[in-house]
């Protein structure tokens, strides 16, 4: 008998308590990182969306107030270890709200040196942006072998991704196309159906290609 498709509550749940127990392991080895509450919700639209977002004071948890960590329900076909490299993003924005750092400018958008620092001091690899500083984040391997167990456990929940709002509706040939970039660097044109239809992978680097406006985050 052909396996059932899970229902939205058997595919979701166990996404969420592998993105929970993901930031628990970045707090266990970076216990300056603020606890949270971590949600899976939509990062915007085809013109511009966001990976994930650390928002301060954003919820009450029994008389508590916590912070919220946002993942884009759009970039979660990029695959496990780039969901970690969100985590972690956000996770260097968590730091800078403990230790009162100012970390970003223009409302969110450019990250400066102060925030590269941190980043990397949770194991990312900071790389700069003429329009939004110090924003582009990486996990390398070595990070990446740190976070094995959740990296794993990930990795078997990812089975749903968010369709790009502008991506769901009907299908018709187009001829604006949108410029992609994957993981490593590489970039392609392709039309909005065809990305919504399933992943574009890159033969180098295996990762999936998205819209090149893609921010990290708020």
């Amino acid at each position: 008998m052909p396996t059932p498709m899970p229902t939205v509550a058997g595919a979701a749940s166990p996404l969420l308590a592998a993105l929970e127990h993901a930031w628990a392991a970045i707090r266990a080895r970076h216990p300056d990182v603020p606890d949270a509450v971590v949600v899976v919700a939509s990062g915007g639209d085809s013109k511009r969306f966001n990976l994930g977002h650390f928002a301060p004071d954003r919820w009450q948890v029994n008389g508590t107030g916590r912070h919220e960590v946002l993942v884009g329900g759009e970039g979660l076909q990029r695959g496990p270890v780039e969901v970690l490299a969100t985590l972690l993003h956000e996770a260097a924005h968590g730091l800078a709200r403990a230790r009162q750092v100012k970390d970003t400018s223009r409302q969110g958008r450019y990250h400066n040196r102060r925030y590269a620092q941190l980043a990397a001091e949770l194991g990312l690899t900071v790389t700069h942006d003429e329009r939004i500083g110090w924003s582009r984040t990486t996990v390398p391997d070595a990070t990446a072998a740190a976070y094995t167990a959740v990296v794993d456990e990930v990795r078997v929940a990812l089975v749903l991704w968010r369709y790009l709002d502008q991506l769901a509706g009907p299908r018709s040939p187009s001829r604006n196309l949108l410029a992609c970039t994957c993981p490593c660097g590489r970039r392609i044109r392709a039309a909005k159906a065809t990305l919504a239809d399933a992943p574009i992978l890159c033969g180098a680097c295996d990762g999936p290609f998205a819209p090149d406006t893609a921010d990290q985050d708020d």
